[in-house]
């Protein structure tokens, strides 16, 4: 199967970058390199991308479609958490702009064999870097029914969450729970049929959720924001597009704590805590879709695009 992902807000994400020929480029999320290739086509010969991806497969496919930029581009088989050390190890210090496209991939989506779907009956994978050990098998086989209880209910925002648990708890007592269809098999029991009929498919917010626990999905976007931001040089652009309402939150936060880092008591005169501000948000409300897109692309619908300026 070829690694396929049709990139979301793609003229509006390009546009906020607003790049410069010579600038030094960061694609944090490389994926099938949509992204990557228009950024590259505005770049002179000095100018440079070093793209990130953590999934073989898109590594693979990022290099072949930006064969034709290689002299510029420089590909990284790592998170996005670790971009310091990366661009260290290229005597990198500042970059002018970095994206981050949040969304799982078309490919990882509709290739069965990665697990990411609920769709078609597969092995309970989920990884995004399939070099890791640890796959969605273990955690819905070895959490205690508390655990899965809380990521179900705080990643997947479900509100059968204490069900879900509880089916998944009882079910596995009788066998290991190996494939996606056995976990699709137990949600749908947990979940009240006149629920079911009136929602999208019952599995989604509980698969959602078990993907973002076994990567790490949130935590290494709350951590990474600052010091992605501490990267950039003057003018210099971070850029995320997001998929669901908890990515967005930790962003939108984010961008705020570093526009406005002062945390003195609003009656105070002047500010005492010394904390400087980085920079400016440049979306007020975030960027999304327009409906001719969401028609061309509907995995577009749920996307969010928020942009931060620095000023040194």
């Amino acid at each position: 199967m070829e690694f396929e992902h049709k990139p979301v807000l793609l003229e509006e994400t390009i546009e906020s970058l607003a790049i410069k020929p010579d600038g030094i480029y960061v694609d944090g999320t490389l994926g099938g390199a949509g992204h990557a290739c228009e950024v590259c086509r505005m770049l002179g010969e000095n100018g440079k991308l070093i793209g990130i991806d953590q999934d073989g497969d898109a590594v693979a496919a990022a290099a072949k479609r930006l064969e034709p930029f290689q002299e510029q581009v420089t590909i990284v088989r790592s998170n996005y958490s670790n971009i310091r050390q990366i661009l260290d190890a290229q005597n990198i210090h500042r970059v002018n702009g970095i994206l981050l496209d949040l969304g799982v991939s078309s490919y990882q989506l509709d290739n069965p064999e990665r697990g990411f779907t609920y769709r078609e009956d597969a092995p309970l994978d989920m990884r995004m870097d399939t070099r890791k050990p640890k796959t969605a098998r273990d955690i819905v086989n070895d959490y205690s029914e508390s655990e899965l209880f809380q990521i179900i209910r705080d990643y997947g925002e479900e509100r059968f969450a204490k069900n879900i648990a509880k089916h998944i708890v009882a079910y596995r007592k009788r066998k290991t729970i190996e494939t996606t269809g056995e976990l699709i098999y137990i949600i749908k029991a947990a979940i009240p049929a006149k629920v079911r009929m009136a929602q999208g498919h019952p599995a989604k917010k509980t698969f959602q959720a078990i993907r973002i626990e076994l990567n790490q999905e949130l935590a290494v976007l709350k951590d990474s924001i600052d010091t992605m931001i501490d990267l950039l040089d003057d003018r210099g652009r971070l850029a995320v597009i997001t998929f669901h309402s908890l990515e967005d939150r930790i962003v939108k936060n984010k961008f705020r704590e570093n526009e406005n880092p002062c945390i003195c008591p609003p009656d105070f005169p002047v500010c005492v805590c010394g904390r400087v501000s980085k920079g400016t948000v440049i979306t007020k409300k975030p960027i999304v879709p327009d409906q001719r897109e969401i028609e061309a692309n509907k995995r577009a619908k749920s996307s969010k695009l928020r942009v931060f300026e620095r000023r040194l």
